[in-house]
């Protein structure tokens, strides 16, 4: 009689041991969960980072390439350069080049999300800087796009892309993590209560 009590109060012995690991555990799966593994799209990405800062370098609009756009120097403010094309500019050095490597090297998921959610930006800030060129009235006599403008646009799309296959992969791994600690969390809920009972 005695030793079916003793078998009885083991395993609530093995429970308390395994409460004490549980908080690390925990922490390392927040750890796990908040990581990404871009696997063969890292080399991607760090090209695609790598073609953008080639393309600054390239003529963006007229006499001005990027970095003069970033600068906005003398080049800049000769060719007219809009808003548009500005903020596209530093878009794709924050986020398209600064946290695409960030997130390359952190292998951080929010990292990453920052990235996507820039580059997205940057998309669609490169699509109104074409656009603000091809609007510009005869009379200024300035430049249309050029081929760094025109190849950044393309690159940046392609990077927001890889970003958000990298990203919605973690996402669905996180979600299926949360699953099994919801059914995990339920088995051991019904186990205490058989056990009480």
């Amino acid at each position: 009689m005695s030793s079916a009590h003793d078998n009885r109060t083991s395993p609530s012995g093995d429970d308390a041991s395994f409460e004490e690991y549980r908080s690390d555990l925990d922490a390392v799966e927040r750890k796990i969960a908040g990581e990404i593994d871009p696997g063969v799209r890292a080399m991607v990405v760090a090209i695609a980072v790598l073609v953008l800062v080639g393309t600054l370098a390239l003529p963006h609009s007229g006499a001005a390439n990027g970095w003069d756009v970033l600068a906005f120097n003398q080049d800049a403010v000769s060719e007219r350069i809009a808003l548009f094309s500005r903020l596209y500019v530093w878009f794709v050095v924050i986020f398209g080049i600064g946290f695409s490597m960030l997130a390359l090297v952190t292998r951080r998921w929010s990292v990453a999300w920052i990235a996507l959610a820039g580059s997205a930006v940057a998309s669609a800030l490169g699509m109104m800087a074409i656009w603000s060129r091809q609007t510009i009235p005869e009379a200024f006599h300035v430049a249309g796009p050029s081929i760094g403008l025109v190849i950044g646009w393309f690159t940046v799309m392609f990077l927001t892309f890889h970003w958000l296959k990298v990203v919605w992969a973690r996402t669905t791994i996180q979600l299926a993590a949360e699953e099994q600690r919801r059914i995990a969390a339920a088995e051991a809920e019904k186990n205490q209560e058989w056990n009480a009972g």
